[in-house]
């Protein structure tokens, strides 16, 4: 007689729920540090939320967890920890003292990047995705949207130039970032990533070095991350056009 399966969840989808909750809790903590005024606290928060977010993906494929319920439970950390919090922050260090519009320009970012990720799940089940099969994402994604709305800050936490906290410069530059978001630009994934064999030492060294470098001078890293970022959108652009090329010439061939 077989033995009766006692009702609940494994625990191998249990522990990538676990790692998302987790994000969600560090990047909405980052709201909570800069209350305080605890500026460095509350983007150290949204920087582990977004190693979470790295992490619980992988933790899924790897125990073969993957599960409706982590697809949307992933996505509501995202719009919290990535959307959300960030908008926060920039408000109470920045936009609050913009006459107005600071508010706005606030619940606008949340919404692009809630407007971000309901489209990416309206489409997850859709296998024509050009961009996707392509190597490449749609708009900027959820992580790399708040560093890159966090940028002013960084550069004003390293440098104390007052003018980055001004909010004729950090409302458009927050505006422009939620635009970047929805919109439809290719963006490298880092997860089309191959490295060839003899090149793992060296990226092992590389990362090293990286790791290294975010713990002894992170906002440096940071803000050189972020501008690395920014450089390579219009290198992902003219990549998938050729992409796209080429994917129009093969067309004919095919049917030929």
């Amino acid at each position: 007689m077989d033995k009766l399966q006692r009702p609940g969840i494994s625990l191998r989808a249990i522990a990538p729920n676990a790692v998302t909750a987790m994000a969600l809790c560090t990047g909405l903590s980052g709201a909570w540090f800069a209350m305080q005024g605890r500026w460095e606290a509350a983007i150290a928060a949204i920087v582990g939320a977004g190693i979470l977010d790295g992490m619980d993906g992988r933790i899924a494929r790897m125990l073969k967890g993957e599960s409706k319920f982590g697809a949307e439970l992933d996505s509501l950390s995202d719009v919290t920890a990535f959307g959300v919090t960030p908008a926060l922050v920039t408000y109470m260090w920045a936009l609050q003292h913009m006459p107005r519009f600071g508010w706005s320009i606030t619940v606008f970012f949340a919404l692009c990047m809630a407007l971000r990720l309901a489209r990416f799940n309206a489409r997850i089940d859709v296998q024509d995705q050009p961009h996707k099969s392509a190597g490449f994402n749609t708009g900027v994604p959820a992580p790399a949207g708040a560093g890159l709305a966090l940028f002013p800050m960084i550069i004003w936490l390293e440098t104390g130039l007052d003018i980055a906290r001004n909010y004729y410069l950090v409302a458009p530059w927050l505006l422009f970032v939620a635009l970047l978001m929805v919109s439809s630009i290719a963006t490298f994934s880092w997860k089309s990533i191959r490295i060839p064999a003899d090149m793992r030492f060296f990226a092992l060294v590389a990362i090293a070095g990286f790791a290294a470098a975010l713990i002894t001078a992170p906002l440096i890293t940071l803000a050189v991350v972020c501008v690395v970022y920014l450089a390579l959108i219009p290198l992902s652009m003219w990549r998938y056009g050729l992409v796209k090329k080429a994917r129009k010439s093969a067309i004919p061939a095919e049917g030929a």
